[in-house]
């Protein structure tokens, strides 16, 4: 099924839109982000993740306090099935980015700071490829302590004690806009804004005007536009339910997140209601930057075909 979408989707216009079935794909939106080249002629070297905070799918998609997401999504990506791992904040970005299985990630569950001797010797995404964690409002490289707005169980490098380039690598995020204009990514990029910009402390509008003011120098930068970016948006953890072992719960509303895909070889308007989790994240990450899928990964269902990576 094809649907030919407006550069900007607002309002009802987006409730209608953005609910097409499991895997369907759209035609390219004139001036959009995605849909601009093919999968033949893209060569994926760089993975953003870009992480919001605690809210359900339906309290992100179809609202009216969320139009550049809305937008961002109906231009692109968007996964309508797609699942965290567990409760609180912390496990989810543990396992996202290592593997760990629920049994692997419960120490995590107070959300305790890593100088609290909560860390795991796990191997992680971290160490299979250049990376960075791009963490809003941290003031120094690889704080283990919340200061401020800076929450350290938002920042999960620090707790992988197998990392001997934290301090290098986990740095304030002002340094992205500079990596951005210098072309100097590594291949795995993590972004974490701080706790009033994703969602955690602050409203989904003040979400989506941090995500409209701060996306856009991403898809407008050179290795994006020439087919070497792919960004995904995602939210740790849904809120509302009662189960913690979310990763194939499709009835608990705390399980169920919104996440987006955006690249340009992703059709723009393309929907996919195949079950994903926070593993798959990590699957076809690792899977587009070419290492080999870690714990839970190994096995999660990859988002390669459903997004035409």
């Amino acid at each position: 099924m094809k649907f030919r979408l407006p550069a900007v989707l607002v309002g009802a216009l987006v409730l209608g839109l953005l609910v097409a079935s499991a895997g369907s794909h759209g035609a390219a939106a004139a001036g959009g982000p995605c849909g601009t080249l093919t999968k033949s002629s893209v060569e994926y070297t760089h993975v953003i993740w870009i992480w919001m905070e605690n809210h359900s799918y339906d309290a992100v998609i179809n609202s009216q306090d969320a139009p550049y997401t809305n937008s961002l999504a109906g231009e692109c990506g968007l996964a309508t099935n797609y699942h965290n791992i567990s409760h609180p904040s912390l496990p989810n970005y543990i396992a996202a980015t290592s593997g760990l299985s629920l049994s692997g990630i419960k120490r995590f569950k107070s959300d305790c700071n890593p100088t609290k001797h909560c860390s795991t010797d796990a191997p992680s995404i971290f160490g299979q490829t250049s990376w960075k964690a791009y963490e809003e409002s941290m003031t120094s490289n690889c704080e283990l302590k919340n200061d401020g707005e800076y929450a350290v169980r938002h920042n999960p490098p620090p707790y992988f004690t197998s990392l001997t380039d934290c301090d290098a690598n986990d740095v304030p995020y002002t340094d992205l806009a500079t990596d951005l204009t210098n072309g100097t990514l590594p291949a795995f990029s993590f972004v974490t804004p701080n706790l009033i910009d994703d969602t955690h402390d602050g409203t989904v509008k003040q979400g989506d005007d941090w995500l409209a003011a701060n996306v856009p120098a991403i898809l407008g930068s050179a290795d994006y536009q020439a087919g070497h970016v792919v960004l995904f948006i995602t939210y740790d953890e849904g809120e509302g339910g009662k189960s913690n072992d979310c990763a194939t719960n499709t009835t608990d509303v705390g399980c169920h997140v919104a996440t987006l895909v955006v690249s340009p070889s992703t059709v723009a308007g393309t929907t996919s209601g195949t079950l994903f989790s926070h593993y798959s994240l990590l699957e076809t990450t690792e899977q587009l930057l070419g290492v080999t899928p870690l714990g839970e990964a190994a096995t999660a269902t990859s988002m390669l075909t459903d997004f035409n990576l």
